[in-house]
């Protein structure tokens, strides 16, 4: 019998040995895509017995020709990239981890939010410039007692919480259907989005992105945000109108942003929001640390292991497939 064959779509780590050890227990070797496009995924995907996924987009079509796949299992928490749906038809389980880089994802919101409030970045640009002197683009706020708005409340904000409470901060959540007993102990529950966008002075987002989410922050939300407030991003850069926000920060609509992330990565050279001096940009780094990738990727490899052995695996994000009669995990070996 030929080996099994694991798809590897993309990933941002040196090396894929943590993959490797982990699925020579199922003797599987990988297949890595070089680009990641989708011609290319699509060529691949044709023969192997399961993928792994990170930030590229997985065609529907290269599920459609990976006739064997008993998994698609996402490096990551969000699914944005992978046609779930199409995946569930198929009887195809997907997986994610989703206790990936709380605190990383977390402590780097925090971060932006501090450079923000405190004008870091700016006021050492200056300093390199030769320029010794505390004057800043806008006032310096006191930290404390001032509102974080939580933009979605999942596993990353609630990692947030304990950390902007030990600033003095308060807070206020917004996300649909959160009841105001799950925030009592250490904040409020936002009536609604406009709600918390005219009362935050930092607005963080931590929603996924779902056709419902996309440029929820358009030309409405940013003018209902303070003049003096501040929108931080982690999450999604399409959850943010980009053309928009740039007239806000231009215009003043709001003091400023803190974005790890774009709709469109890496960025042009040429974006404006790369000039802009009330906006810091980092390069989708939230998630890095060198523990939080090793264990990522051991995590997702353990997830494609688990079903090569057709075994059930954990963290499955579209359970209904289990029900289905063509769950590709219903009986052990390889698909015909």
């Amino acid at each position: 019998m030929s080996p099994l064959r694991v798809l590897v779509t993309d990933y941002a780590w040196p090396s894929l040995e943590v993959e490797r050890a982990v699925l020579s227990a199922v003797e599987a070797e990988l297949v890595v895509a070089e680009g990641g496009e989708a011609d290319e995924l699509i060529e691949l995907a044709e023969d192997v017995d399961a993928i792994l996924t990170c930030w590229k987009t997985l065609p529907a079509e290269a599920l459609d020709v990976a006739r064997g796949c008993k998994i698609v299992s996402r490096y990551g928490i969000g699914l944005d990239n992978i046609p779930v749906a199409h995946a569930t038809d198929l009887g195809i389980p997907v997986t994610n981890v989703p206790d990936f880089c709380l605190d990383e994802v977390s402590d780097h919101a925090m971060g932006l939010l501090l450079d923000c409030a405190r004008q870091v970045t700016y006021l050492a640009d200056k300093t390199r410039r030769g320029e010794w002197d505390r004057d800043t683009r806008n006032p310096i706020p006191r930290l404390r007692n001032q509102t974080l708005g939580l933009v979605g409340f999942g596993r990353i904000a609630r990692a947030l919480v304990p950390k902007a409470l030990s600033f003095g901060l308060k807070l206020i959540v917004y996300t649909p259907r959160l009841g105001e007993d799950a925030v009592k102990p250490w904040g409020e529950a936002a009536a609604s989005l406009e709600d918390l966008l005219g009362r935050a002075d930092y607005v963080s987002l931590h929603a996924p992105l779902t056709p419902e989410t996309y440029h929820m922050i358009d030309e409405a939300a940013l003018r209902q945000m303070k003049p003096t407030a501040y929108l931080i991003n982690t999450a999604r850069g399409a959850l943010v109108d980009e053309s928009t926000l740039l007239r806000a920060l231009a215009e003043g609509w709001i003091a400023g942003a803190g974005l790890d992330v774009l709709a469109s990565e890496p960025p042009e050279t040429d974006n404006p929001l790369l000039s802009l001096d009330n906006v810091i940009v980092t390069p989708h780094a939230a998630f890095y640390s060198q523990a939080a990738v090793e264990e990522l990727a051991y995590k997702a490899s353990l997830h494609v292991a688990q079903a090569l052995r057709g075994e059930r695996p954990d963290n499955i994000v579209n359970p209904s497939v289990l029900k289905r009669d063509n769950y590709r995990l219903a009986t052990n070996g390889r698909s015909a």
